[in-house]
């Protein structure tokens, strides 16, 4: 089997820019909601034991997590930045929501969308 190699530069780079965006848009999608629904999102956070001013804290660093995660992962020059603002965020997300109970197909999403994030974080820059 031969290896998929694309050895046009500017291919590469339009297929790199487009794998962030795609990996990008699960985080993108959830900042409006958690903007528009904040009390909510608070009240949901609290339902899972953590108290609520520090609820409000968390979702307040998962919003700057999110957004700045996105923005650097997508624009940035070094997509390491962004890979670890997100994944700031998807790891506790993961582990105080779909953890304890177990959502088998939440946790196994989030675990790929950790595994291309980790990808991105250790890779030498291009």
């Amino acid at each position: 089997m031969r290896n998929l190699t694309i050895k046009n530069k500017s291919t590469k780079t339009i297929l790199d820019f487009i794998a962030r965006v795609a990996i990008s848009s699960i985080f993108i999608s959830a900042i409006p909601g958690k903007l528009l629904g904040f009390s909510k999102t608070v009240e949901y956070i609290s339902s899972k034991g953590i108290p609520d001013p520090i609820a409000s804290i968390l979702l307040v660093g998962a919003i700057i997590c999110l957004i700045l995660g996105s923005g650097f992962f997508i624009f940035g020059k070094d997509q390491k930045i962004g890979a670890i603002f997100l994944l700031l965020f998807l790891i506790p997300t993961t582990i105080i929501f779909h953890v304890f109970p177990f959502h088998q197909r939440a946790v196994f999403i989030n675990l790929g969308l950790i595994g291309g994030l980790l990808i991105t974080a250790l890779r030498e820059q291009q």
